[in-house]
């Protein structure tokens, strides 16, 4: 295991840095432009991340329509 080689290894990067950007943003230290430059990147990352966990919900959908009902319905026979 030489490192993660993940298709977008990002989204916990991307959280840790958007929570840096509110702490500091909430901390009142930074000037307009920083603050500007601050809240533009955090909604950048705000989409990156909203985007990644839609997907990671749509997979979770799938396999709950498809492979995990399947082993549920054996426990559940008659219920649905």
């Amino acid at each position: 295991m030489a490192g993660k080689s993940q298709k977008t290894p990002g989204f916990e990067s991307s959280m840790a840095e958007l929570e840096q950007i509110v702490a500091d943003m909430e901390a009142g230290n930074l000037s307009l432009e920083d603050s500007l430059a601050a809240y533009k990147r955090g909604a950048e990352l705000l989409s990156f991340c909203r985007t990644r966990l839609e997907d990671a919900q749509q997979q979770v959908r799938v396999l709950e329509d498809g492979v995990l009902k399947d082993f549920s319905t054996n426990n559940d026979a008659g219920q649905n």
